[in-house]
């Protein structure tokens, strides 16, 4: 498997630091995908523009898309764009997992249902 990082900024310029933090965080969330084909990375960070909010606040969004089609997103606003960063790996991390786990939960329920099934033909 490969992750394909594509980082877009708004609102400043991106410094050679902040982008080897994010190909230095994002990799790690390998572990939790489909080992299967290539996954496209997609992060946006930048300085939000919200007025009911004082001083500098930075937004990061992460986008993954995976090859067969599995979609996540998360975002996070913090005071430091670090530590945005760092909230929003946490949060794509939690919904990967919770994804699969969902996913493996349909999957048990569905084959529980099979064998009930199954039980009740064979007279059991």
């Amino acid at each position: 498997m490969y992750m394909n990082i594509k980082i877009r900024t708004a609102n400043f310029d991106l410094t050679p630091a902040i982008e080897d933090y994010i190909y230095k965080k994002l990799p790690s969330l390998e572990k939790f995908l489909n080992k299967d084909g290539n996954v496209l990375c997609e992060v946006e960070i930048g300085k939000t523009t919200s007025h009911h909010k004082s001083g500098d606040i930075f937004k990061a969004e992460v986008n993954i898309t995976e090859s067969h089609g599995n979609q996540f997103y998360a975002l996070a606003e913090e005071s430091d764009l670090y530590a945005a960063i760092d909230v929003v790996r946490d949060e794509m991390e939690r919904i990967i997992v919770a994804k699969k786990k969902k996913a493996n939960t349909l999957f048990r329920r569905g084959a529980s249902k099979i064998k009930n099934i199954i039980k009740k033909i064979n007279g059991k």
